[in-house]
C-alpha cells in the first residue's frame, strides 16, 4: 500500500495579464490506494469542465531539471480526437521536497487563448538567459502551431505563448545549450515534424525563446517523428528520432549551433511488438546526455524475446556523434518472463559520465502481456544504474495495477502518454512526474499527475545488461507497428 498526498490548489479560471498566479503546494490530504509500496505525492489535477474533453485526466508528462529546480509539463483534460483542454505545469524549486502547480495562460480558450486544444508539452531551461521554456502544439482544426511559453522566475509563472512555427505540425521537442564553455551557449533548439509526410524540421533561438529562426531540415531530409534533441558539452546537437519510412531509430546532428544540420545516421533497427488491449503505444525514443557528451537513447523493443512476443526496454549509446553502440537490454526481468515493457523515460545525472554515469529509467509495463482490454493490468516501474548502464538495480514498482478503462480514450487507443520522462538531480534522487489512474466515478476519470515522494534513489546492482538478440527476432514484428500514425498528437 502507499499513500497519495495531494497538493491543494485554487480552482479559479482567471488569467491575469501575461502570467497565471502560482498555486501553493500545500499538502493537506492523505488517502490510501492499493498500488505498489511507494509513497506518491499528487502534484496536479484537471480543473476544467469544457464538454470536448474527458475530465479529471492528465497525461503525457515531460520533466527537466537544472540545479534544484524540476519543472514538469503535461496535457490536462484529454480530448478524444487530439490534444487537451490545456497544458499544466508542476515545479519544485527545492529538489523535489515541495511542488507548486498551475496551467499555462493564453493558449486555449480555457485560459484566455484562441486555440481549441493544446498538446505535446516539452520542457527546457536556458541557463544563459535564466528562462524556463515549455514547448507545445496549439490546435485549431487543421492549423497546428508550435508554441513556446516562457518563465523568468524559476518556473512559477508563465507568459502567454510565442508562436515558434506554423502549419499542420506534430511531435515537438525543445532543448537548450547550457554548457558555459560551449561556443553556442544559450542557443535553444526546437524539433517538430510536418504532419503530411512527417518531414522533420529544426528551429533555433538565440534570445531565450523570444524569437525563432528559419525552419531547417537535415541534409538529405529526415522523415519521422518523436525526435528528442540533446546537446553535447562541445555544442554539438544530436537529434535521435523514430524514422517512419523504415523500422529504425535514426539520428542527425548540427556542429555549427543549428545553422545547418547534417545527414541522418542509423542508431538501430526496431523490433517492436504491439502491446495488447488497444493501448496507445509506439517505440518512440527517449534521449539523454551525460557530462562528457555520451548520448543515451532508450525505446521499447522485442529483439531479445524469442519470436518477438513482448517488448523489453533497450538502450544504445554514442560517444562519437556519428556512430552508435550495439543495442543492450535493460535487465528488468528474465527474457522468459511474461512481462511487457513500454514507453521508457530515461534520465541521466548530468554531473556524471561514462562508467560512473548515474541513470534512472521509468517505464510502464504489463505483468502478463497475454491480456485483453478488459484484463490488461497497467503498472509503472523504475530501475537505475550507477555505471552507465553496464549493470542495473532491482526494479521497483511505483504504481499499479491500473485497468485500461480507467484511462482516457483517443482515436489511437487508451492513453497515458506517448512519452514520459525522468530527471536526476546531481548526486541525488530521480524524479518522474507520472499519470496514475484509479477507478472512475460515474463518468468522471481520476488520472492526476503524481511524483514519488522524496524521489527515487539511484542505486547499483548486479543485473547485467545483455546484448545478444533472440535468434530469428525480426526487424519489425507486425504491420501495425510499421504503420506509424501520420500524427501522434
Amino acid at each position: 500500500m502507499h499513500s497519495v498526498r495531494r497538493t491543494a490548489r485554487a480552482r479559479s479560471a482567471r488569467v491575469v495579464a501575461l502570467v497565471v498566479p502560482a498555486v501553493a503546494a500545500v499538502l493537506l490530504l492523505t488517502t490510501t490506494t492499493a498500488y505498489a509500496n511507494v509513497a506518491l505525492t499528487q502534484v496536479s489535477n484537471d480543473p476544467y469542465t469544457d464538454a470536448q474533453a474527458q475530465h479529471q485526466t492528465e497525461v503525457e508528462p515531460d520533466t527537466f531539471q537544472f540545479g534544484n529546480t524540476i519543472v514538469s509539463a503535461f496535457q490536462v483534460g484529454r480530448v478524444f480526437g487530439g490534444g487537451a483542454s490545456n497544458v499544466g505545469w508542476a515545479t519544485s524549486t527545492n529538489g523535489g521536497a515541495t511542488w507548486t502547480n498551475g496551467f499555462l495562460p493564453g493558449i486555449t480558450t480555457n485560459a484566455g487563448g484562441t486555440y481549441l486544444q493544446v498538446s505535446d508539452p516539452s520542457v527546457a531551461y536556458d541557463a544563459q538567459d535564466n528562462v524556463w521554456l515549455i514547448s507545445s502544439l496549439g490546435l485549431s482544426g487543421s492549423q497546428v502551431n508550435v508554441l513556446t511559453s516562457r518563465s523568468t522566475n524559476g518556473g512559477l509563472t508563465w507568459s502567454n505563448p510565442i508562436t515558434t512555427a506554423t502549419g499542420n505540425l506534430d511531435k515537438n521537442w525543445i532543448v537548450c545549450d547550457n554548457t558555459a564553455s560551449s561556443p553556442f551557449f544559450g542557443n535553444c533548439y526546437t524539433q517538430y515534424d510536418i504532419t503530411s509526410g512527417n518531414q522533420i524540421r529544426m528551429k533555433r533561438s538565440t534570445n531565450g525563446g523570444l524569437t525563432w529562426g528559419a525552419a531547417l531540415s537535415p541534409n538529405g531530409g529526415a522523415t519521422g517523428l518523436g525526435g528528442q534533441p540533446v546537446v553535447r558539452p562541445n555544442g554539438t546537437v544530436l537529434v535521435p528520432y523514430r524514422a517512419t519510412n523504415a523500422s529504425q531509430i535514426r539520428s542527425f546532428r548540427s556542429i555549427d549551433g543549428g545553422a545547418s544540420w547534417r545527414a541522418t545516421v542509423l542508431v538501430s533497427s526496431i523490433s517492436h511488438h504491439t502491446v495488447a488491449g488497444g493501448l496507445r503505444e509506439s517505440p518512440l525514443p527517449s534521449a539523454e546526455i551525460d557530462s562528457a557528451g555520451t548520448a543515451y537513447v532508450a525505446w521499447a523493443d522485442c529483439r531479445f524475446r524469442s519470436g518477438c512476443t513482448r517488448n523489453d526496454i533497450v538502450l544504445s549509446k554514442s560517444t562519437s556523434e556519428t556512430t552508435w553502440g550495439s543495442v543492450t537490454r535493460v535487465p528488468i526481468d528474465a527474457t522468459s518472463s511474461t512481462v511487457e515493457h513500454f514507453v521508457p523515460g530515461i534520465g541521466v545525472d548530468k554531473s556524471t559520465s561514462g562508467g560512473s554515469a548515474r541513470i534512472g529509467l521509468t517505464y510502464y509495463f504489463y505483468p502478463n502481456s497475454s491480456c485483453t482490454a478488459a484484463t490488461c493490468q497497467l503498472n509503472v516501474g523504475f530501475i537505475s544504474s550507477t555505471n552507465g548502464g553496464t549493470t542495473w538495480s532491482t526494479a521497483t514498482q511505483l504504481a499499479g495495477p491500473m485497468t485500461l478503462s480507467w484511462l482516457p480514450n483517443t482515436s489511437q487507443g487508451r492513453m497515458f502518454g506517448d512519452y514520459i520522462s525522468t530527471s536526476v538531480l546531481a548526486g541525488g534522487n530521480a524524479y518522474a512526474v507520472i499519470p496514475v489512474a484509479s477507478a472512475p466515478t460515474g463518468g468522471t476519470f481520476h488520472v492526476p499527475m503524481v511524483v514519488p515522494t522524496g524521489g527515487l534513489a539511484i542505486t547499483s546492482g548486479l543485473r547485467a545488461s545483455s546484448g545478444s538478440p533472440a535468434v530469428g527476432a525480426p526487424a519489425q514484428s507486425d504491420a501495425a507497428s510499421t504503420a506509424t500514425p501520420v500524427t501522434a498528437r
